[in-house]
């Protein structure tokens, strides 16, 4: 294998491995789950659904479905750590791709907006 391509592994790893490690979660305020709503509804509306239920509009075309992120077991976890983990490297054997062109605040965000659809307490104003 060519030092070219060594490199070039080597760095994809990398990356990876940090969007999967990023740094100290921001403090959950009701002004960032505002932004992981605003977020959610361009990046993860069209697939999970206006209300997290898995029932987007482009949900009948995938395979497999989207999960229920109100009611649904996650793969890797519904803590928001975890969520924040999911976006930032996706799931293999689904759709879900990774979205590690969100900046690290925008997952986050998302991450607590998740939490909120499953039901937990909301964030502070």
């Amino acid at each position: 294998m060519s030092k070219r391509i060594r490199f070039a592994a080597s760095a994809a790893a990398l990356l990876w491995a940090a969007g999967a490690a990023a740094g100290a979660p921001p403090k959950r305020t009701g002004e960032i789950v505002a932004k992981g709503k605003a977020s959610y509804e361009i990046n993860c509306a069209s697939c999970h659904g206006d209300k997290g239920l898995g029932d987007g509009v482009a949900a009948a075309a995938l395979d497999p479905k989207p999960r229920n992120l109100v009611t649904g077991a996650f793969k890797q976890g519904a803590k928001p750590e975890q969520v924040f983990a999911t976006l930032a490297r996706g799931v293999a054997g689904t759709t879900m791709a990774p979205f590690g062109h969100l900046s690290e605040e925008e997952r986050w965000a998302l991450a607590y907006y998740v939490a909120e659809l499953r039901g937990a307490k909301p964030a502070k104003k």
